[in-house]
């Protein structure tokens, strides 16, 4: 069910909103026997429906023998509780089952961890009936109170002591990545960070360009689990490619604080590729979730606009899909915008034209260097062809060292840092 709250409009149209609601449901492998919007005039504080749209609900599950009911959206604890005693079914909202699908997809010991503890938080209100299970979980813990104290208050207890934990364990995991990031950042290759909304293509683009084989299925949260891989684009001889989780509307706040050191590998990369799926008839208001994400992690002022600390390179994605109109619409607002750039990952139309832009972005801050280096100095010289585009390459004359040779570089920013990282004369 998706619930039409008056005043509570979101940017996204309600259609859209159920759609992506059956996603999330298929995305965990459940049936969808019905879905349908219901207009909420008034809250109701016990149920969130009216009576007559309960009673409505009660006949539905009927007639379709449901399991399961979903709410696209939030329920209090109470709220939830009502539901279920009402509709005699288990009863979970967006949060809940963005949750599950989550728990189901972490791979990684990280992701695992970033999931449970969202989880506990989640949970930890809901602690009604649902957690009789952890009773059996407390046997021989000394430590856990007398018989005085109550199975939910002994079951908080427990909850608050695994989640602290759990912020113990991710903690050390955030000062890991972030050593990680230094040093990537003292020696090698610029990051180059895929964001965009669930499903939009990222993985797919990924596997295009790195030859990997992550997990790219027409799911939201197919990837949960960031990845990394090397590639060359032109005029950079190696950069990394972080394909990262995907971002939707009304993310759990506590998936966000659970995934907070994922999401800090973005403000590391040194450009973002804000992948689009153009197709979908939603395509603006996903733009607007991606940008309110990345301007809470001050990669931008604001949600439209303003001056980013990261460039950011729009791609848009699923052209395959579109008819010709709209194609011809689309590429007159793409011609006057050279960070907007049409492509499909599927058929790999445009991906040249990407990973050129990538290139010149990387290389934009390259200028000539006059640098004098000892002629025995093969080993560096060597570095500088690798990594530069020489320019000219002469006599140098005598120096302390012995005889010096004379090159004209033309090197970026960050190749420059690198080069005199290693101990090298210049001129």
């Amino acid at each position: 069910m998706c619930p039409d709250i008056r005043r509570q409009r979101s940017s996204q149209d309600p259609e859209a909103r159920l759609e992506e609601a059956r996603g999330l449901a298929l995305a965990i492998g459940i049936v969808v026997a019905e879905s349908y919007i219901l207009p909420v005039r008034d809250v109701r504080p016990n149920t969130l429906f009216g009576e007559g749209q309960v009673q409505r609900m009660v006949s539905d599950c009927e007639l379709a023998e449901a399991e399961l009911v979903i709410i696209d959206g939030a329920l209090s604890p109470i709220q939830q509780r009502n539901l279920e005693d009402k509709l005699k079914r288990k009863v979970i909202d967006r949060t809940g089952l963005i949750l599950e699908i989550f728990g189901e997809r972490a791979s990684t010991a990280e992701g695992r961890l970033q999931v449970e503890l969202a989880h506990l938080d989640y949970q930890q209100s809901r602690l009604v009936r649902s957690w009789t299970h952890l009773e059996r979980q407390r046997g021989g813990f000394g430590f856990l109170g007398g018989p005085g104290e109550t199975q939910i208050e002994a079951d908080r207890r427990l909850i608050r002591n695994r989640m602290a934990k759990l912020r113990r364990e991710l903690e050390q995991v955030r000062k890991t990545r972030e050593l990680h990031r230094k040093r990537r950042g003292r020696a090698p290759w610029p990051v180059i960070a895929l964001v965009g909304y669930t499903n939009a293509g990222k993985s797919t683009l990924f596997n295009r360009v790195t030859g990997a084989d992550v997990m790219a299925e027409d799911l939201l949260f197919a990837t949960l689990d960031p990845t990394m891989r090397a590639i060359s684009l032109p005029g950079v001889e190696k950069a990394i490619l972080s394909d990262t989780v995907g971002f939707i509307s009304d993310l759990p706040t506590q998936l966000v604080a659970a995934f907070r050191a994922t999401l800090e590998e973005v403000t590391a990369a040194d450009i973002i590729v804000h992948v689009r799926d153009i197709a979908n008839p939603d395509s603006a208001a996903q733009k607007a979730q991606v940008l309110a994400v990345l301007g809470d992690l001050g990669v931008i002022d604001g949600e439209e606009e303003g001056e980013n600390s990261i460039p950011i390179l729009e791609v848009w994605n699923k052209w395959d899909l579109l008819d010709e109109e709209r194609k011809a619409d689309l590429e007159a607002v793409a011609s006057a915008d050279d960070d907007i750039l049409p492509m499909s990952a599927i058929t790999g139309f445009g991906i040249e034209g990407v990973m050129d832009r990538l290139g010149s972005l990387l290389t934009g801050d390259a200028r000539a260097h006059e640098l004098l280096i000892p002629a025995s100095d093969g080993q560096r010289i060597a570095w500088l062809y690798a990594h530069g585009d020489v320019l000219e390459d002469k006599d140098g004359g005598e120096g302390e060292d012995g005889p010096m040779r004379k090159l004209v570089v033309r090197l970026t920013m960050r190749e420059f840092g690198r080069f005199n990282s290693l101990d090298t004369y210049q001129a």
